[in-house]
C-alpha cells in the first residue's frame, strides 16, 4: 500500500467494468435510495462520465506502476547508506590520507547545530516540517514556468522541489531535464515520507548535498569554505552555506562576491521572516563580509606517501572493488577504515632521500620542458591546478608563463599569485638542443620552479633518472615507507613494486646463504682468479670478470663478499649448484619464478623487485623466518567493525573478543612464521654482511653507529645501482637507473649512489631508534680467526676501535669452525685441513710428515702479518 498525504489507496488490481452495470443494485440500500439511483445510472452522461472515471483511474494505475519501475523499495529506503570515503591511517593511527570522489563527512542529524538547520530549511524548503513530501504550490508554479519557457524560449524552469525531492533525486542520480524525472522524483518523495521521519530526510539532505569546492555534505563544505566544523559556524557563514545548493559556482566566494552577498543576505532576510533570527542578529550578519577561505587553502589531512598509499588503493580495489555496485564496502563509497603500516616520519625521510639522490644525480645535465601548456584566453590558475605535473619537494611548485619581458618572466602559480623569474636563475641548457633554458620560455608554458625569495623563483626541471625505495620491519613484515619514483602525480608507475630490474651484486646474499647451508664457512678459501663456463647451448661458454678487472687469488668467501668479488661468486655458486641458489631464491620470493639456473643469475642478472629483495634480506635478519611485505593491518567498514586483518592471530589464538577477563594473563600472539632457512646460515650471512659495513663497499655508512648489514649492488652498462639493508629492526633497500634502461655513467657504482641516499634516509629514519645487536641463534660458535687467511687465532682478540682489525671474531656452525692441529700455527678444518681445502690438499696433507719445531705461542708472527690488510 502506498500513502498519500490524507488519502489511502487500496492495492490496485486488474480493472473490471462490469461493476457499473450493476451500480444500481449495489447501492439499493432501501427501495426508496434504489428508485431514485436506478433511473439516474440509466442516463447516457452519468455512465459516460463513470466510465471515463473508470478509465482515468486505470490511466493513473498504469501511470504510477509505469514511472515506479525501479524506485528503491520501502526496505532499501530505510537501509540507505550515503556514499563515503575510504578514510587511511598510519601506523600509529594519525590520519595520513583518504580516498574519495565525493569529500563527505557524515553526521547524525543531532550533530548539525539549529542554526544550520534553520539557515537551510528557509533557503530551500520553509514548509518542510508540514508538507506531505510536495510543496504543491510550488510545483504548480513550477510545472507553469516549464510550459511557459517551454513554448517561447525554451530556457532552463525554475525548481520547485522540496527537500524531500532533492533527497529523491539524489537516489535516483539521474539529473536529466524532464517531466519522467519529475515525476519519478514525485512518487519516491511520497515513499521517503511514508517510510523516513522528517529528521531522517533531513539528516540525509545535509550529507549528500553538493555545494561545490568538491564538498558534499554541510560538514565537507564548511571546511572547505571556512575550515571549521558545523558546530562552530556563524549565522552570517551558515547562512552563505545554505545558497549553494542551487548553483554553487554562481556563488562562489572569490569569483561572483557580490551575487554571494546579495544571496546570503536573502537568507537571513527568510530566517528572520520565519522567526529562526532576531532583527539585531539579521542587521550584524547582513553587514558581515562572506570570510570565506580560498579555496584547498585550509588546513587538512597531510596528503602523506603518494606511492604507499598508491599501493594501498590498489590493494583494496582488489578486494572490494571500486563503487558502490561492487559491493557495500567499495574503496569509493564504502566509508572504509584502513589502517595501515606507514611510518609517516620513515615515509618522508624515503621520499626526501630519493628525490634528493635523483635531483643530484640528474640535476647537471641540463632542463627538460615538460610539454605541457595552458589555454591563456580562460581561467588559467584553474588549468594549472588541474595540470598532472608533480613537484616533489616542498619549495618546488608547477608555474605557468604568463609574460616574458627582457631579461624576466612573470609567472603563476597554483594559489593564483605570481612572481617573477630572472634569466639568470635560468642558464642551465635544454636537454639534448643546446642554448640556455630562458631563450625557450613562452607565455603559456608550464614550467618547474623552486623558490629563492620573496618574489623570486629558478626554473628546475624532474629528473629524467628514476628509482624505488622500500623499507620493511624486519619481524613482521610491514612495509614502513615506500617510495616509488620522484613524485606520484603524473608518474604513477610505482618502481618499488612493478620495475622489475637487475640487483647486480645485491643478490650475492642469497649465493653466499646457499653456500653456507651446503658445506661452506665464512672461513673457506675461494680463488679469485679468471673463470669461464659453459652455460648451455642457448648461452654458450662465458668468460667472467671482477668489476675493476683485478685478481686477488685465494681469499676467504667473507673478504670475497666485503668486496663483492664476481669470480669468488661464482665460484661459490658453481660448487653449491646454481639449482640450489634459484631454490633458495625461490624460497624467498624473490624472480618469482624468473630466474633461470645458469650461472650469471648469481651476478644479479635475473629480474628482481625492489620489494622482493628488501623481504628476501628481512627473512635473512629474522633468522631464516619468513615475513611478508604488507601495507594494510587491518581494515574496518563503516561502522567498526574489523572485516581483513594481515595477521592470523585470532584464527591461531581463537576467540580475540572474549565477552570479558578470565583473570589470566593476556595472550601473546603466538610465531606465525615458517622457518624458510637454516638460521644459523642466515645468522652468518647477516654476520658477513655487518662486514660489508665496516670495511666492504657500504662504509660511507659506518658512521651512523649502530649495527648494520647491508649490501650493495651495480649492474653491467652501469644501468642500476643498488643498496640492501639495515638494522635488525628495520631492512630498507634502494636502486637507480632509467626506466628505458641505459649507462648511467661509468662512475656509477652502488656505493656511491645508492648508500648515501640510504644513509639519508637512516638519519633522519632511525633518530631514537636504540642501537641493537644482531642476535645470533642457539648452536653458533663465535671463533677468533685472521680475517685474510681464515685461520684460528689464539692470544690475541679483536679491537673494536679499528674496524680493519686483523683479528675478527666469525661465526662458525658447530664442527665447521677451524681446528688447532700439531703443527704449529697450523689450524684445519674438521677433517684436517685447512678451511675450505680441497680433496688434494687433503691428500696432500696426509701424506706430509710433522717438522720437529720449537713450539711458540701462536701470536708470534700474527702481528707481523697485520700491514697485509685490505
Amino acid at each position: 500500500m502506498v500513502t498519500f498525504p490524507q488519502l489511502r489507496l487500496p492495492a490496485f488490481r486488474r480493472p473490471s467494468f462490469a461493476f457499473l452495470d450493476r451500480l444500481p443494485d449495489m447501492v439499493a440500500f432501501n427501495g426508496r435510495v434504489h428508485s431514485r439511483v436506478d433511473p439516474l445510472f440509466e442516463r447516457r452522461p452519468v455512465r459516460f462520465v463513470a466510465y471515463a472515471l473508470s478509465a482515468l483511474l486505470l490511466l493513473f494505475a498504469v501511470g504510477w506502476l509505469y514511472f515506479s519501475a525501479g524506485l528503491p523499495s520501502s526496505e532499501k529506503l530505510m537501509a540507505y547508506q550515503s556514499a563515503l570515503p575510504t578514510n587511511v591511517r598510519g601506523y600509529d593511527g594519525d590520519p595520513i590520507g583518504s580516498f574519495a570522489r565525493e569529500r563527505r563527512v557524515e553526521l547524525a542529524y543531532d550533530e548539525y547545530p539549529p542554526l544550520v538547520v534553520h539557515a537551510f530549511i528557509s533557503a530551500e524548503d520553509k514548509t518542510f516540517f508540514s508538507h506531505g513530501g510536495i510543496d504543491y504550490p510550488g510545483l504548480a508554479a513550477a510545472v507553469f514556468d516549464y510550459g511557459r519557457k517551454k513554448i517561447t524560449s525554451g530556457a532552463r524552469a525554475r525548481g520547485g522541489s522540496t527537500i524531500t525531492q532533492q533527497v529523491a533525486k539524489h537516489m535516483l542520480g539521474d539529473d536529466e531535464y524532464s517531466v519522467k524525472r519529475k515525476v519519478r522524483e514525485a512518487i519516491l518523495a511520497f515513499r521517503l515520507e511514508s517510510t523516513l521521519t522528517k529528521p531522517q530526510i533531513l539528516e540525509i539532505y545535509l550529507n549528500s548535498i553538493f555545494l561545490g569546492r568538491n564538498a558534499y555534505g554541510v560538514q565537507a563544505a564548511s571546511r572547505a569554505y571556512f575550515d571549521k566544523d558545523v558546530a562552530d559556524l556563524t549565522l552570517p557563514e551558515a547562512a552563505y552555506l545554505a545558497v549553494l545548493p542551487k548553483a554553487p559556482s554562481n556563488y562562489d566566494p572569490e569569483r561572483a562576491t557580490e551575487k554571494a552577498l546579495a544571496r546570503r543576505n536573502y537568507v537571513l532576510k527568510e530566517m528572520l521572516a520565519n522567526g529562526f533570527i532576531s532583527q539585531a542578529e539579521h542587521d550584524a550578519a547582513k553587514t558581515t563580509p562572506l570570510g570565506a577561505i580560498r579555496y584547498g587553502s585550509g588546513t587538512h589531512v597531510r596528503e602523506a606517501g603518494g606511492y604507499f598509499m598508491e599501493e594501498v588503493r590498489r590493494e583494496l580495489l582488489k578486494k572490494y572493488g571500486e563503487k558502490s555496485e561492487d559491493g557495500p564496502n567499495s574503496v569509493y563509497a564504502g566509508g572504509l577504515w584502513v589502517r595501515s603500516s606507514m611510518n609517516p616520519v620513515m615515509q618522508d625521510a624515503a621520499a626526501d632521500a630519493l628525490r634528493e639522490g635523483l635531483a643530484n644525480f640528474d640535476g647537471g645535465r641540463g632542463w627538460i620542458d615538460p610539454k605541457l601548456s595552458l589555454n591563456m584566453n580562460r581561467d588559467w590558475r584553474g588549468q594549472l591546478l588541474a595540470t598532472p605535473l608533480g613537484t616533489g619537494f616542498a619549495d618546488w611548485s608547477k608555474a605557468v608563463v604568463l609574460d616574458k619581458s627582457g631579461g624576466e618572466v612573470t609567472i603563476g602559480l597554483p594559489d593564483g599569485s605570481t612572481g617573477t623569474l630572472p634569466s639568470s636563475n635560468a642558464v642551465q641548457p635544454k636537454r639534448g638542443v643546446g642554448g640556455a633554458a630562458f631563450s625557450y620560455l613562452r607565455r603559456g608554458m608550464v614550467i618547474i620552479v623552486k623558490k629563492v625569495g620573496t618574489m623570486s623563483y629558478a626554473l628546475r626541471s624532474i629528473p629524467e633518472v628514476s628509482g624505488g625505495m622500500v623499507a620493511q620491519e624486519v619481524r613482521t613484515g610491514r612495509v614502513l615507507a615506500m617510495q616509488g619514483g620522484f613524485d606520484v602525480i603524473g608518474s604513477s608507475y610505482n618502481r618499488a613494486t612493478q620495475a622489475w630490474r637487475q640487483p647486480g651484486s645485491a643478490f650475492k646474499p642469497i649465493v653466499y646463504e646457499t653456500a653456507l647451508e651446503n658445506g661452506l664457512s665464512p672461513a673457506t678459501i675461494l680463488m679469485d682468479a679468471p673463470l669461464c663456463a659453459y652455460q648451455g647451448a642457448a648461452l654458450g661458454n662465458k668468460c667472467f670478470k671482477n668489476f675493476d678487472g683485478s685478481y686477488a687469488g685465494p681469499k676467504t668467501l667473507r673478504w670475497g663478499v666485503e668486496q663483492s668479488r664476481n669470480l669468488m661468486t661464482l665460484r661459490a655458486a658453481s660448487q653449491t649448484g646454481m639449482e640450489k641458489v634459484v631454490t633458495t631464491a625461490e624460497k624467498l620470493g624473490v624472480g618469482k619464478g624468473r630466474l633461470p639456473a645458469y650461472l650469471s643469475i648469481a651476478l644479479g642478472a635475473g629480474d628482481v623487485t625492489v620489494s622482493q629483495l628488501v623481504n628476501a634480506y628481512a627473512i635473512l635478519a629474522n633468522g631464516g623466518r619468513q615475513v611478508k611485505p604488507t601495507v594494510i593491518d587491518y581494515v574496518q567498514d563503516r561502522f567498526g567493525k574489523v572485516i581483513y586483518r594481515t595477521d592470523n592471530r585470532c584464527a591461531v589464538m581463537g576467540n580475540c573478543s572474549a565477552p570479558d577477563w578470565d583473570g589470566k594473563a593476556m595472550p601473546r600472539p603466538p610465531e606465525r612464521a615458517r622457518q624458510l632457512l637454516n638460521p644459523l646460515a642466515a645468522y652468518q650471512m647477516v654476520h658477513i654482511m655487518e662486514g660489508v659495513i665496516e670495511r666492504g663497499t657500504a662504509t660511507t655508512l659506518r658512521d651512523l653507529n649502530r649495527p648494520m648489514f647491508g649490501k650493495t649492488g651495480t649492474t653491467n652498462g652501469p644501468t642500476n645501482v643498488w643498496f640492501v639493508g639495515g638494522t635488525p629492526e628495520v631492512v630498507g633497500g634502494v636502486y637507480l637507473g632509467y626506466d628505458q634502461p641505459r649507462s648511467l655513467g661509468g662512475y656509477a657504482q652502488g656505493g656511491r649512489i645508492s648508500a648515501p641516499i640510504f644513509k639519508q634516509f637512516a638519519q633522519k629514519a632511525f633518530v631514537g631508534m636504540p642501537p641493537i645487536p644482531f642476535i645470533a641463534p642457539p648452536g653458533i660458535r663465535m671463533v677468533r680467526i685472521d680475517r685474510i687467511t681464515g685461520k684460528r687465532v689464539y692470544g690475541t682478540f679483536p679491537t673494536t676501535e679499528d674496524p680493519k682489525s686483523a683479528v675478527i671474531w666469525e661465526a662458525f656452525q658447530p664442527e665447521t669452525e677451524p681446528r688447532r692441529s700439531f703443527r704449529r700455527n697450523d689450524d684445519v678444518a674438521g677433517d684436517g685441513t685447512a678451511p675450505g681445502a680441497g680433496a688434494d690438499a687433503v691428500a696432500a696433507r696426509h701424506r706430509a710428515k710433522p717438522r720437529a719445531t720449537t713450539p711458540k705461542p701462536a701470536s708470534d708472527d700474527f702481528l707481523q702479518r697485520q700491514g697485509g690488510i685490505y
